[in-house]
């Protein structure tokens, strides 16, 4: 995220979910878990996981676990895709409590979505898909999509449900005014990450 004071261009106001509306934190990391991102538990203490599809997102992802104290390391796949993960550690837990019904991954009942859960979320697996962008989700966490759907519409992102046939599992975001709130929300590109792979970014 820039560190660049706002434009004072009056257009342009400040989001309630935005990524400038509150410090990094924890919490920010169920935005992973909302999409292909996985917790397990050992102990009293966690680890946080997800696969990603290219480089830079490798690069965006243990940059933003860093600004929340969490270290994380990675390891290329055997399909030629890279595996992002923390170590264990007493700070995930109330994470994996949270998302855990025994080893099954599903929302917590008062799961949101703001703009720094939504950045992390797009940095692993978001993708452009004219006219309009892919919010992937885990293949099998079909029991949590719906309520990640309404979480979705409660911040002005109603997204489609495409499901694997169609290139998904993901949630499709299509249509001018939607695809400017979710620019407002993530934020500013990250250096790493491709143009064309950010919302807002002009190619």
């Amino acid at each position: 995220m820039s560190l660049t004071p706002p434009s004072p261009d009056p257009v342009r106001q400040l989001s309630l979910f935005g990524t400038e509306a509150a410090d990094p934190s924890l919490a920010d990391l169920a935005g992973l878990l909302a999409g292909p991102g996985e917790v397990v538990r050992m102990g009293g203490t966690a680890r946080l996981s997800v696969v990603v599809d290219a480089a830079w997102r490798v690069h965006v992802l243990v940059a933003e676990l860093a600004a929340r104290g969490v270290a994380a390391s990675w390891e290329p796949t055997e399909d030629g895709r890279h595996l992002v993960r923390t170590a264990y550690a007493s700070t995930l837990a109330p994470l994996a409590v949270a998302w855990l019904r025994g080893t099954a991954k599903r929302p917590p009942p008062a799961f949101h979505l703001n703009g720094r859960r939504l950045r992390l979320w797009l940095a692993a697996a978001g993708a452009a898909d004219p006219p309009g962008f892919l919010l992937r989700l885990g293949a099998t966490d079909q029991p949590c999509w719906a309520q990640v759907r309404a979480a979705l519409a409660a911040v002005g992102l109603p997204g489609a449900l495409l499901d694997p046939e169609a290139g998904g599992p993901a949630y499709r975001i299509i249509g001018r005014r939607r695809l400017a709130r979710l620019a407002e929300l993530v934020g500013d590109r990250p250096p790493a990450a491709p143009a064309t792979d950010w919302p807002g970014t002009p190619a």
